[in-house]
């Protein structure tokens, strides 16, 4: 039997929040923005393409701790942090108001969401012990998309639903080969990451770096 795969956000600087239970529903959503000119006496305008806004991911948890009794808000309060200003990454500057809170990525099996960050959150607890301890939570986790990502691919042209596509952080002292082995197996398959990403120096992939690791062909 295969072994079960957990979900997990991946934190800027590399820490990981694991999720107790995978999500019950997940949903990605993306809008291009279009505008027109009508004009009168004139027929249907012909819309012009205004741009594209960020894409969001919606995630359906539920938190669990009955089975050991501890408090279940140990586990959502990792993620409630998440919505708070951390002064300490990079590029902050708190003289200047410029502060955010940490960017993260979704990572379920092979599916990885793009850089995001936390947009909404919705906690509710639903199961307490006699003593009041919450042991059990469900959470609506709603993420937007940070930056430029091709995290999800192309469309696929029969379904026009996004289909899964996987990324990676480049972590200190990582490289090209040691990555290349993670996903493929084999070492020796670094240049297929390089050509994939436009590195023109495999050897001097920064920490940070968010790469596309392109499926094998069966």
């Amino acid at each position: 039997m295969a072994e079960l795969e957990k979900a997990f956000l991946e934190i800027e600087g590399g820490a990981k929040v694991p999720c107790l239970y995978n999500p019950e529903t997940l949903s990605v959503g993306r809008r291009n923005n279009w505008t027109s000119n009508p004009m009168p006496g004139k027929g249907v305008p012909t819309l012009q393409y205004a741009g594209a806004t960020s894409g969001w991911m919606r995630l359906d948890l539920v938190f669990d701790t009955t089975s050991d009794g501890t408090p279940v808000s140990v586990h959502t309060g990792k993620i409630l942090g998440l919505m708070d200003v951390d002064p300490n990454l990079p590029g902050s500057d708190e003289t200047s108001n410029n502060v955010r809170p940490p960017t993260l990525t979704f990572h379920w099996g092979d599916l990885h969401s793009f850089v995001a960050v936390v947009q909404d959150l919705k906690l509710t607890f639903t199961y307490f012990s006699s003593s009041g301890v919450p042991l059990r939570a469900r959470m609506l986790l709603e993420l937007r998309q940070y930056e430029e990502s091709h995290a999800f691919g192309p469309q696929n042209p029969t379904s026009g639903t996004p289909k899964p596509h996987r990324t990676h952080r480049v972590l200190p002292g990582e490289t090209l080969d040691r990555i290349s082995a993670r996903y493929y197996g084999n070492a020796t398959r670094w240049r297929m990451l390089a050509d994939a990403n436009g590195l023109q120096d495999p050897l001097a992939v920064r920490p940070g770096t968010i790469l596309d690791i392109p499926r094998l062909e069966n």
